[in-house]
């Protein structure tokens, strides 16, 4: 059997995008990869980006926040940056053999609707998993 493929997800705050991939993948395809998540500039998983993954049935309430120093001895199969602006905004991190990017707003920063502030977080965990499953799914020779 094949060893499981590392990933490192990577966005600035690791509070929101990279936490959410983190968690579906650990969730939904387990069976083949193994991910993490950083950030540069870590701060704390915000509270909707938990109250949305809860929704889709993914616990990631024991996720936290992490720096890109606590991987400085790993390598990762797959380096996978997340950011609006990747060249300004998302992390490097040089222990990648392939390197991935796909842009996804930040919904922490998106306006919030009076009624419900998570809804931008729905939004963007909707797109993350789409393009998730378009990535890693069972048919896909992407990666």
């Amino acid at each position: 059997m094949n060893a499981k493929k590392k990933i490192l997800f990577l966005c600035t705050h690791n509070a929101a995008r990279s936490q959410m991939a983190e968690g579906f993948v650990n969730a939904l395809y387990a069976d083949r990869y193994e991910a993490y998540s950083a950030g540069s500039e870590p701060t704390e998983v915000h509270p909707c980006t938990i109250e949305v993954m809860a929704e889709q049935g993914i616990d990631i309430a024991s996720q936290r926040a992490k720096s890109l120093d606590e991987y400085d001895n790993a390598s990762f199969d797959y380096v996978v940056t997340m950011c609006a602006d990747a060249q300004e905004n998302c992390p490097i991190f040089p222990g990648g053999v392939e390197y991935l990017h796909h842009t996804f707003v930040n919904p922490g920063s998106a306006p919030r609707s009076d009624n419900d502030q998570c809804a931008s977080f729905r939004h963007v965990r909707d797109q993350i998993k789409g393009w998730l499953d378009v990535t890693l799914g069972k048919n896909s020779s992407s990666v």
